[in-house]
């Protein structure tokens, strides 16, 4: 068994055996790699009745085949999987479910894989779970869910409101195998998977092709974060799509796959995006995507730009801590160190990371004017140095992953409760799995490459519980800002054209030439 629950396939090279596996239906692929073939499980009768008899079978693929022989129990009909579901009753927290929420349950016990790709704030999670009930009330499963460490506690309490027996991993620590009983697994932050060079996007993969798994509903508000078809295709995969049974005819045909030569070596790229309206149609059946304005009369949200200039002075030292991060740089290029040919996106981060503390002064007199008026705010930023400097010029809870899981919820915590009113969190650990709609203001210190993580942080503050609208601040110093800003509004419209109502044509051009007019306009 491969990593990721395909059959492999290895033997030293002979014409005759390489034409039988190439005539294998379903067809397999070449891993260079591994020197081998890899096959879906679907083709193992096949490959016994032909290669049987002259290759060795691992004890772990002979128990996947032996189950395979076996299978599940059907299921019931899916009205009696929504009857069993008792959408309408009150849970043990006295909460009733929501009318989308319910309309999600029985959406998803009519599917063995989907994606469940509601907005941030639309209880993912509380659906999921009143579908996996209903499973377990009508078969003999249990119900595995994976989600980072520090979302434990809220999925222990949601299951505890349906009085559902769960049983919680983290993604660092996947298991290899499923119990022989069936499985239903709900999988949090699926877009943690989005590539396929990952360890945990492969053990994924393996328990989504085990032969005891009953169900996989995936659980991200950001299916495809960085508008790039390649991040979708692991979930695709891993729901069994027929476009995901050939990962190099996706490639080809959704993401502008072609082969480059770079010093005499061939490499593949994937990393475009084509014929978008087609992929939409494929995946519509089985992602649901919902928007908080189409479902709940939530507060308004308003984004709005903060223009900063600088004072001549800071002007020229904001200038001078640029050029010494282009010599030490062209230094660190000569001597072999690092590629000269990544000298635009080298300075462009460093140029955002320098630009974060010149705009320290804008953001505390923003922030202390939103306090006066008693207006919670929850500054967000990719770096931990701003934040720190931040806090110790005027305070408030921080929010990073230098804190153990337990800590960050903490810091939380005092500002739910009204005990703080400054959070200072960085993207990566703020930016998912907590409630902060106590906020109502967010300062966005400047903006990740990603429209997804753009909406992850705000959004959570914008959602159900709230009180009065939400306005969230992007500060924009010089040109680098403006330049993410419009990477984020392309991508976010290219994620508009698979998942949203709307349809789209995309303008293009290549990121190394924003980055050279950029430097050039600075």
């Amino acid at each position: 068994m491969s990593a990721s629950g395909l059959i492999r396939v290895v033997s030293p090279f002979d014409a005759v055996t390489q034409a039988q596996l190439r005539r294998i239906r379903p067809r397999g692929r070449w891993v260079g790699s591994h020197q081998g073939w890899e096959f879906p499980l679907s083709a193992s009768s096949v490959l016994q009745q032909q290669l049987g008899s002259r290759f060795a079978i691992t004890d772990a693929l002979m128990q996947w085949l032996h189950w395979s022989r076996l299978p599940l129990p059907p299921l019931p009909p899916h009205r009696e999987l929504v009857r069993a579901a008792s959408l309408t009753d009150a849970l043990a927290d006295g909460r009733l479910p929501l009318s989308h929420q319910r309309s999600g349950a029985r959406w998803l016990l009519a599917r063995r894989g989907a994606v469940l790709a509601d907005e941030m704030g639309l209880g993912k999670t509380l659906t999921a779970l009143l579908a996996a009930r209903s499973m377990v009330r009508c078969a003999d499963v249990r119900v595995m869910v994976i989600a980072p460490v520090g979302l434990h506690p809220h999925w222990s309490r949601e299951a505890s409101a349906l009085d559902l027996p769960i049983e919680l991993v983290s993604w660092a620590r996947l298991p290899q195998e499923l119990p022989r009983a069936g499985t239903v697994l709900v999988v949090d932050e699926a877009h943690y998977a989005q590539t396929l060079k990952a360890q945990r996007t492969n053990a994924l993969l393996r328990l989504a092709r085990h032969p005891r798994l009953r169900a996989i509903w995936m659980l991200t508000g950001t299916p495809m974060k960085n508008g790039r078809p390649s991040q979708l295709f692991p979930l695709l995969a891993a729901m069994d799509h027929p476009i995901a049974r050939d990962q190099r005819q996706f490639e080809e045909r959704y993401c502008q796959g072609h082969w480059s030569e770079r010093s005499g070596q061939k490499r593949w790229h994937a990393a475009g995006a084509s014929q978008l309206k087609e992929l939409r149609v494929l995946t519509k059946p089985l992602i649901l995507h919902r928007r908080k304005s189409q479902l709940l009369d939530l507060p308004p949200k308003q984004r709005r730009d903060v223009v900063i200039q600088l004072s001549a002075a800071e002007s020229l030292g904001f200038e001078h801590r640029i050029d010494l991060v282009v010599e030490d740089y062209r230094r660190r290029a000569r001597e072999g160190a690092v590629r000269s040919d990544a000298e635009f996106l080298a300075v462009l981060t460093a140029w955002r990371r320098i630009a974060a503390e010149f705009k320290l002064p804008a953001v505390r007199d923003l922030v202390q004017g939103l306090h006066r008026r008693q207006q919670p705010t929850v500054v967000f930023s990719a770096f931990v140095q701003p934040l720190v400097l931040l806090q110790a010029q005027i305070g408030g809870e921080l929010l990073t992953g230098r804190q153990k899981p337990s800590e960050r919820q903490d810091s939380v915590d005092r500002f739910q409760t009204g005990e703080k009113d400054l959070l200072l969190a960085t993207f990566g650990a703020g930016g998912v799995g907590f409630t902060m709609h106590r906020a109502n203001h967010v300062v966005l210190l400047e903006r990740p490459w990603t429209p997804g993580d753009v909406d992850q942080a705000e959004d959570r503050c914008h959602r159900l519980g709230m009180q009065g609208g939400l306005t969230s601040h992007w500060l924009q110093l010089g040109p680098a800002d403006q330049l993410v800003d419009g990477l984020v509004a392309s991508k976010a419209e290219r994620i508009e054209l698979l998942l949203g109502p709307r349809r789209l044509s995309l303008p293009r051009q290549p990121l190394p030439a924003l980055l050279r007019s950029v430097l050039q306009a600075a």
